[in-house]
């Protein structure tokens, strides 16, 4: 069966879902975007994506044209039509059509649009040999031009790093602010351990506020593990024990080398075991229920 994309109210078979090329999404990246997990029929972290994709398009003064239980309808409703139990969700606003000029007035209404798909960002080896790492040339941008807290559809930042690992022959690619304190990668945050502490970059260094993230920072605690948030430089990666990134999409994985530097003895480490198992465990036993 074809999969169903939800715009503005009703679904279209994939191969019919479109949008005008005169949206400011596509003509400037004006919009905001949201990458959710559907996890054995569950939504998994509901509340807390959907309140981040709010957030993301209040800061930059995009309206929506449901309320929020609209809103989470319209993804539940979605997941539902694709009968899929294990998914993952791409929610995205933009401002919607308006002309060739940048004024956002002329825009006349937003637009919504929800995707239901399969997703595999890493082979499932790596998560048990790991993944090398280079540092990226390009820099975030400092949270005066744009707040890295606002997932936002301008994502070319990031796709210039990620062509950077891509011509290293790595997947992922480091990524430093204006100063050289680490950030995260180009699309997941970062961890390190060190002595069996936790350490992960301070949210005031241009990072998003990634929701696997949070459940990371959660389980360590959980777990009895000593977490700092702190400013970490690319010395901090280097001499770490352990490394690992988290996101949405690539969930756990490790890191076993950074800038051709080995981390620890090279591969995978306990902690970062523990905390895969723990994620692993989290996922399955909770989240907001889609089918009867």
């Amino acid at each position: 069966m074809e999969p169903k994309v939800y715009i503005d109210g009703a679904f279209y078979p994939k191969s019919q879902a479109k949008v005008s090329v005169f949206d400011h999404g596509l003509l400037y990246g004006d919009g905001v975007f949201e990458g959710i997990r559907v996890y054995s029929g569950r939504i998994f972290r509901f509340k807390e994506h959907m309140d981040r994709f709010c957030e993301s398009a209040r800061s930059v003064g995009l309206a929506f044209n449901l309320d929020r239980a609209g809103l989470d309808k319209a993804v539940i409703d979605t997941v539902r039509e694709n009968g899929m139990r294990d998914a993952y969700i791409r929610l995205v606003a933009t401002r919607g059509v308006g002309d060739l000029g940048l004024d956002p007035r002329k825009c006349g209404k937003s637009s919504l649009f929800v995707i239901v798909d399969s997703i595999q960002l890493y082979p499932p080896k790596l998560y048990e040999e790991g993944i090398t790492v280079i540092t990226a040339s390009t820099r975030r941008c400092n949270p005066d031009m744009l707040s890295s807290k606002v997932k936002s559809l301008n994502y070319l930042n990031s796709i210039m790093a990620k062509m950077e690992a891509n011509l290293a022959g790595c997947i992922e690619a480091l990524m430093l602010d204006s100063n050289g304190y680490v950030c995260e990668c180009s699309a997941d945050n970062i961890f390190t351990v060190k002595h069996g502490e936790v350490f992960t970059p301070a949210p005031e260094f241009s990072l998003l506020m990634g929701v696997t993230r949070g459940v990371t920072i959660e389980l360590a605690r959980k777990l009895g593990l000593v977490l700092h948030e702190a400013p970490m430089t690319r010395h901090d990666i280097y001499t770490a024990d352990e490394c690992f990134l988290t996101g949405t999409g690539a969930e756990l994985v490790p890191v076993i080398a950074l800038d051709g530097r080995a981390i620890g003895d090279g591969k995978p480490g306990p902690v970062t075991a523990r905390l895969l198992d723990a994620f692993r465990g989290l996922r399955t036993s909770e989240g907001t229920a889609v089918f009867a």
